[in-house]
């Protein structure tokens, strides 16, 4: 039997355009005609029709699926191991982000939510790089630590943040003037501002023994959106990151010797 392309299209679910553009990939082109020369599709065409949608519901790209029908001895079996392989790696990914996400519907639900003028209002040049706050999640969602002070900053009010952004700023403020004065990063003042930050965190987020101190302090080294949630970029200094973790790990060395 010969079958029109919008019988065809009703058959499959697949539109009328995408069967035209199988057409010219050269994936798949009707192989009869009608006595009015319509262009017709076979039953072997109907056949080739369904392994392209069977490779293309599993992510293939059309070149790639054109070179496995091509080539008779294409291997075939191969190519399904690694598309299974990497679905199954995006599978991973795609559960982690809807942990993501559900654990932000939580977090949002728990309190007083800002308007967009608050947070500007509030927090002014500190950036929140969404991309960065996914990562985190993903890398410490897992920990108590983490848990906690999501949901302690998700319950503060805009005072609260009000209060805390002016403790960081006037902080910011002497760290800056610390690391202009040329201070040594294992001194008193640098290691004193160190503890002062990790006071900071204990007391409206979560607490936060030395090791956890340090590795908040790495991220600012290792991604400068992390360090944007500390100092602003256009306060930044070449080596601030890095000035500062060195005095969060001199001060968590005296506090463990202690």
């Amino acid at each position: 039997m010969s079958y029109s392309v919008g019988q065809v299209s009703g058959f499959a679910g697949v539109t009328v355009r995408t069967l035209h553009h199988y057409d010219k990939a050269g994936l798949l082109s009707p192989s009869d005609r009608s006595p009015a020369g319509y262009r017709l599709y076979s039953d072997a065409d109907l056949a080739r029709l369904q392994q392209i949608l069977f490779y293309r519901e599993l992510g293939f790209p059309l070149d790639e699926i054109a070179a496995i029908m091509a080539d008779p001895d294409a291997d075939a079996l191969g190519h399904l191991r690694r598309r299974h392989r990497l679905l199954k790696e995006q599978i991973t990914r795609l559960n982690r982000l809807v942990e993501v996400a559900e654990h932000a519907m939580e977090v949002s639900g728990t309190g007083v939510q800002l308007t967009p003028q608050e947070r500007f209002d509030v927090f002014g040049e500190v950036a929140f790089d969404l991309s960065y706050a996914t990562e985190a999640h993903l890398k410490w969602g897992h920990s108590e630590g983490h848990r906690q002070s999501m949901a302690r900053a998700a319950a503060h009010t805009k005072e609260d943040w009000r209060q805390i952004m002016s403790e960081a700023a006037e902080w910011r403020r002497r760290l800056i003037a610390a690391y202009d004065a040329d201070e040594a990063c294992d001194g008193e003042r640098a290691m004193a501002l160190a503890e002062e930050h990790r006071g900071h965190i204990g007391r409206w987020f979560t607490p936060c023994p030395p090791e956890m101190h340090c590795r908040i302090a790495d991220d600012y080294v290792e991604d400068a959106r992390a360090f944007a949630l500390v100092v602003p970029p256009s306060e930044q200094r070449t080596g601030l990151a890095a000035f500062l973790r060195a005095a969060v790990h001199a001060n968590a060395e005296r506090t463990r010797e202690r």
